[in-house]
């Protein structure tokens, strides 16, 4: 029986389609295109999953295209985290390029236009021109600067170009249509002044291209066969194939601009814009804070390059504007995790238990596998004493019989030592359980072979030795707004909807075998969660940021 074939996304379908009718196979080129003005986040992990994707698929190479055009905006460190994050999804470019790159060409392509009378120097205000500019559904209206001679032009852009006018006196706009029911066809900026310092150019130009003339010609002259952007750039497609027809030559590849749906995350803002407010004003700790849904933050917290592909894979792309349900990402790294992380100890709440008939002095060292359920994971020795912690929630003096955790005068195992039965405890002032007094069945240690240690006892407990344990900074992460779309709401701010409870920092009690554990390394606390290393913590102190607990919203939801 021939495997099911999983079917193609419409992009695919596309290049299929032009590959059918006479491209290239060997034409193929794709682009990854951000603007260094911030972090990657989950919205562009979609971007990048598809065009590198689309790569692979196809044998194809991937440029990674920097658009730096605006100086104003753009840094080296954003540079840099983008190359990270993409080498650390798993994916590799062809060529790493800049739209910086293109300056020279694109302002001598600009000087033939001018030439040939399709661009004129506008020296308006912002506000003259958008109301010259018209409605959806009113024509827009020639500014007075439209015939200027082609000399006067000309003459006025090289001013420009050599910094002899203010920021915003004066743009070059391109000569198309101010009727056009398109509005970005009604004589659209070429360039505008910013006298700004380039990361890359230094101060060599202060005339800077807009997105619109950069885009199109960028991937015309890396030969970009398809140029996938996200659905807002739709209404900038006939823009797109006007620029390109005016630079055009029939002997090379002409690239196409696609559009899909950007990915809209629940309970998450994905606005650059937005995100960077969250940052400058310290309601994160910055860009990598791993409450953000940047690959940054994703990873500090624990998510796997894997389960952000297979998030991305599942989510899939799509033609409108939708939101991804976060319980879907939770979801993913959940199942990755299940099969990757090792099993170990840890009480984040304790509460003291005394094995009352263990000998006070003495300890064991127990054979503990770091997964139960599958090969290869291996083994550590867990020390066990007289004294130990369990979690609070785990005892109660009395509990109905849906309770299979510690009760008093019932049984319950400790994972992977012994079953302990409760005697009695101590409370203090408040009422509260301070001290369980437990005895223990000797012969009834895990894995021993003995008949007690067959008993089948209804409650596993995990624990840690209090002789033993190691003290752990662990930071309890939640979703970073208590709102679905915090940002939909057209008369609050967004910033309204932040969770007050989105990092809880308590201290708790890990095993010892944790002390060796490196930066970033992910664990399953057996009964609470997926936990990793954070990048603050050091040899001396231990810190843990939660990942995802072990309930699956999304999963109960399909069911």
């Amino acid at each position: 029986m021939s495997e099911e074939k999983k079917s193609l996304n419409f992009i695919e379908q596309i290049i299929e389609e032009d590959l059918a009718n006479g491209l290239s196979k060997d034409k193929l080129r794709f682009r990854f295109p951000p603007e260094p003005n911030g972090y990657l986040h989950i919205g562009h992990a979609a971007s990048i999953c598809l065009n590198f994707g689309l790569g692979l698929r196809y044998n194809a190479p991937v440029n990674l295209r920097f658009d730096d055009t605006n100086p104003a905006k753009e840094e080296q460190e954003y540079v840099d985290s983008i190359k990270q994050d993409i080498e650390w999804l798993g994916f590799k470019w062809d060529k790493e390029l800049y739209s910086s790159d293109y300056f020279q060409q694109l302002f001598d392509w600009t000087i033939t236009l001018i030439k040939e009378g399709k661009a004129y120097v506008d020296n308006q205000t912002s506000e003259q021109m958008a109301v010259q500019k018209g409605t959806p559904t009113e024509p827009g209206t020639n500014s007075p600067n439209r015939d200027r001679s082609v000399e006067e032009n000309l003459e006025l852009f090289l001013k420009m170009k050599n910094g002899e006018f203010e920021e915003g006196s004066h743009v070059l706009r391109a000569k198309i249509d101010m009727k056009h029911t398109n509005m970005h066809m009604r004589d659209p900026i070429m360039y505008r002044i910013l006298k700004k310092h380039h990361h890359r150019t230094a101060n060599d130009w202060c005339i800077y291209p807009m997105y619109d003339w950069t885009h199109g010609e960028s991937d015309y002259i890396e030969q970009i066969s398809h140029s996938i952007c996200t659905l807002e750039f739709k209404s900038h497609r006939d823009l797109y194939d006007w620029y390109v027809d005016q630079v055009y030559d029939p002997a090379k590849l002409r690239p196409k601009q696609r559009e899909f749906a950007r990915r809209n995350l629940s309970y998450t803002v994905m606005s650059k814009r937005k995100l960077l407010q969250l940052v400058e004003e310290k309601i994160v700790s910055g860009w990598n804070d791993p409450r953000m849904p940047t690959i940054s933050g994703l990873r500090r917290r624990g998510y796997t390059p894997s389960a952000i592909r297979k998030f991305s894979d599942t989510a899939g792309i799509s033609k409108r504007d939708n939101v991804t349900d976060v319980a879907l990402l939770e979801h993913c790294i959940k199942d990755d995790l299940n099969k990757t992380a090792p099993r170990v100890m840890a009480v984040l709440d304790p509460v003291k238990v005394v094995i009352t008939n263990y000998p006070e002095d003495k300890e064991e060292f127990l054979d503990a596998n770091y997964n139960d359920y599958a090969e290869g994971f291996g083994s550590r020795s867990v020390p066990f004493s007289r004294e130990i912690y369990i979690e609070k929630e785990d005892f109660r003096e009395q509990a109905n019989k849906k309770f299979f955790r510690l009760k008093l005068g019932k049984e319950v195992r400790l994972k992977n030592a012994y079953i302990i039965k409760a005697e009695s405890c101590i409370k203090n002032e408040n009422g509260d359980v301070t001290e369980i007094h437990c005895t223990y069945d000797e012969d009834s240690l895990s894995g021993s072979g003995t008949e007690a240690s067959k008993r089948k006892v209804k409650g596993t407990l995990h624990w840690v030795s209090i002789k033993h344990a190691v003290k752990a900074e662990v930071r309890v992460y939640d979703r970073l707004f208590t709102d679905e779309a915090p940002d939909g709401h057209k008369d609050k701010d967004f910033k309204e909807f932040i969770n007050p409870d989105s990092l809880n920092i308590i201290e708790a009690f890990v095993e010892p075998s944790l002390k060796t554990a490196k930066i970033l390394d992910r664990f399953q606390f057996q009964r609470l969660g997926y936990f990793c290393v954070d990048t603050d913590a050091t040899e001396n102190h231990l810190i843990f940021n939660r990942t995802v607990p072990l309930r699956d919203s999304w999963a109960k939801m399909g069911e």
